[in-house]
């Protein structure tokens, strides 16, 4: 039925009019969800639209929204056709934390493409806290951002990768994003996790206490391997933009891509196609006008990542010449990894109330029997 829904609302749009440049085709009108008005991830969508909108006549609809559920929901249930997604939609494809709940569970999307800017997600710490290596993280005070999983997520990886856990540090409870910031500001803890590009580093780096970025060097193999066994998303990475950053002065570090351009796995294989095509090809324009946009070049695709590429996107892929057979392997395995996660699912998809110990202990269960890592246990 979805299916067919979607099938219907394409037909509908393209019945407005089919825009056409070259090779690219796209119905008169795409809609896309992303972060909130403002958001660095909302802009560059704009910016995309623009271009579009300049050589194929294509409305982008771009539907700000307020949380991960928010954004893919409407994506799955086909009334919206991408989203511009952040790391989020890692923890909605594996069904965990929020996703861990009645109505929810594992969600099959899809990769289009994503954006991996020169930036990268880093540990920024006070430079009076001394802080100069992850394992001198040890007693430091460290903020627990409350009702946020995946900000919980990013600073455990980090406490990993220095051979730590949170029974290492103090933890602090802080209410927001903001306020982990704020709290460095007023010397109330020593470091907290954030894109190098983010203004919100600027007032650490403006106070008495000064802004150091934490080096990840890529060479730590072990110390790599336990940040990774918590947050798989992380990937290697050099930065040469943000606060303090440039080409003379590089950080190796981490990162993942933002925005991620997803779709759900039942999108029409031609829309998906196109839509590649056209980001592809517009990379210059829309980058003239939002220079954060660069990440989205097909130089800075990452094919080997925590989620599969659609049908769609693979077939333009292998036409740029990027498609590899590491690539396609890497696919073929969380293709099965998400339908394995989808089939158990179904023995909880109709259930009520509190499910998620049952849940993950399936989950676990199901992926350990097919060999492969279940990243997160009951």
């Amino acid at each position: 039925m979805k299916k067919a829904l979607l099938t219907l609302a394409i037909g509908f749009t393209a019945s407005i009019g089919m825009a056409t440049a070259g090779e690219v085709k796209l119905p008169g009108t795409v809609s896309w969800t992303a972060y909130n008005v403002g958001s660095s991830g909302y802009n560059q969508s704009v910016a995309i639209g623009k271009a579009l909108q300049d050589s194929y006549g294509v409305t982008l609809r771009v539907v700000p929204a307020k949380n991960d559920v928010s954004r893919v929901v409407p994506v799955r249930q086909g009334r919206i056709n991408f989203s511009a997604a952040g790391s989020g939609v890692f923890y909605a494809v594996e069904g965990v934390l929020g996703w861990a709940k009645e109505g929810l569970g594992p969600q099959q999307l899809h990769l289009t493409m994503s954006a991996s800017g020169k930036n990268c997600l880093a540990l920024g710490t006070a430079t009076d806290a001394n802080i100069k290596t992850a394992a001198d993280l040890k007693g430091k005070r460290m903020p627990w951002v409350l009702g946020s999983p995946s900000l919980q997520t990013n600073v455990t990886a980090f406490l990993a990768y220095g051979g730590l856990t949170w029974s290492d540090v103090e933890k602090v409870e802080v209410a927001n994003f903001g306020a982990a910031w704020k709290a460095m500001v007023n010397d109330q803890v020593d470091a907290m996790t954030t894109f190098t590009t983010s203004g919100g580093v600027k007032e650490l780096e403006a106070s008495p206490r000064g802004l150091t970025w934490l080096s990840t060097p890529h060479d730590e193999a072990e110390n790599w391997e336990r940040m990774q066994k918590v947050a798989p998303h992380f990937a290697k990475r050099i930065a040469t933009a943000g606060a303090g950053l440039s080409a003379d002065n590089p950080l190796e570090c981490s990162g993942f891509p933002y925005p991620i351009l997803v779709t759900d796995q039942g999108q029409d294989a031609d829309l998906v196609y196109n839509m590649a095509k056209a980001i592809s090809e517009q990379v210059p324009n829309f980058v003239a006008a939002e220079p954060t946009a660069s990440g989205w070049a097909d130089d800075r695709q990452n094919f080997t990542w925590v989620l599969p590429y659609h049908e769609g996107a693979v077939k333009f892929w292998k036409e740029k010449g990027l498609w590899s057979a590491e690539s396609q392997a890497h696919n073929d395995m969380l293709m099965k990894r998400q339908s394995i996660l989808a089939e158990t699912w179904k023995a909880f998809a109709d259930q009520k109330g509190d499910i998620k110990d049952a849940w993950m202990a399936a989950r676990s269960a199901a992926l350990k029997g097919a060999g492969l890592n279940p990243v997160w246990e009951k």
